[in-house]
């Protein structure tokens, strides 16, 4: 009989936990337990609250999400809070990790940290090559300390910590609020208010910036394979090829398309667009998973859309 394997997740109630729980119900191999954890079992600032919640489960496996996540706007205001918020979380998980010996930790990590100023496609190695865009400062030496973390932790205590860094994630149970939204999630919402309310959807920015965004029940699927076969001491991006990279304007028409929005669409070119590309190779991951289909981003938006509109009043907005 193999091994019992018992892997907790942190932020178990945001996007990507949903979108785990979802489909470990299908993957669940018979050896495993899966633990999902959210800001009701124990505030992850706290050391003693997450000493607690940890040593009760004494996972053998951390899938660690719980991050302190906003769009871009929101992160400028509040950079610092986000900060000291993903900091103080991130020790204290690594810490209490390391004391009962987990045999992994895997963390996320975010193409929205890397340097402001590379070269295309970025990879995996690029991380530290530069300062990051200035909008998400707090939010992006947050998440590379998470690097340096696992390198620090396995030189010293020989801890299996271990990152990978998904593109832009969008599906089911996203945070839609209109005020600190990914650009997704705030999108689908101001349609939605734009029918309802028989006014022009107004974009902030150009629409001209590049993106690769790739499905949450597609990350989970990933993040599956990563706790189980995943073990090389550096990053690994999770993302569709760059061949799938769109617009935002492509984005806003999709969304549009698919919200059944018939009314105008205006780009506020006042407002900033954020970083203008952020491409990066998927060269490392095909090596290891050549044949991993994704779910077409026509085909994702319009389960999204689906659910938020069936899920309105119990969505994050």
């Amino acid at each position: 009989m193999d091994e019992k394997v018992t892997i907790l997740v942190t932020g178990g109630s945001g996007m990507l936990g949903y979108a785990l729980q979802r489909v470990v119900k299908v993957e669940k191999r018979p050896n495993e337990e899966w633990i999902f954890i959210n800001s009701k079992d124990g505030d992850l600032r706290d050391i003693n609250q997450t000493r607690k919640v940890i040593e009760k489960y004494m996972p053998t496996h951390v899938l660690h999400l719980a991050s302190a996540v906003s769009g871009m706007f929101r992160n400028i205001k509040f950079n610092s809070d986000v900060l000291l918020t993903n900091q103080s979380i991130n020790t204290n998980v690594y810490q209490v990790c390391k004391d009962i010996k987990v045999k992994k930790l895997i963390s996320c990590l975010s193409t929205c940290i890397y340097p402001d100023n590379v070269t295309y496609p970025i990879t995996e190695s690029m991380l530290h090559n530069g300062a990051p865009h200035i909008t998400s400062i707090g939010y992006s030496f947050s998440k590379r300390m998470l690097d340096v973390m696992n390198r620090c932790y396995r030189m010293q205590y020989g801890c299996n910590f271990l990152s990978v860094i998904p593109t832009n994630l969008y599906g089911p149970n996203d945070n839609f609020s209109l005020e600190d939204a990914h650009v997704i999630p705030g999108l689908i919402h101001k349609v939605h208010r734009c029918k309802k309310e028989d006014t022009p959807l107004i974009v902030w920015g150009t629409g001209k910036p590049l993106r690769q965004f790739i499905f949450s029940y597609d990350l989970a699927k990933l993040m599956i394979w990563a706790i189980r076969e995943y073990n090389d001491e550096e990053n690994i991006f999770f993302s569709v090829d760059e061949d799938d990279e769109i617009s935002i304007k492509e984005l806003v028409e999709i969304v549009v398309e698919e919200s059944g929005f018939k009314g105008d669409v205006v780009f506020d070119e006042t407002k900033t667009d954020g970083q203008y590309k952020k491409t990066v190779s998927t060269a490392k991951m095909r090596q290891f998973l050549p044949d991993f289909k994704f779910t077409p981003i026509r085909e994702g938006i319009r389960e999204t859309i689906r659910w938020f509109e069936e899920n309105y009043e119990t969505a994050r907005t």
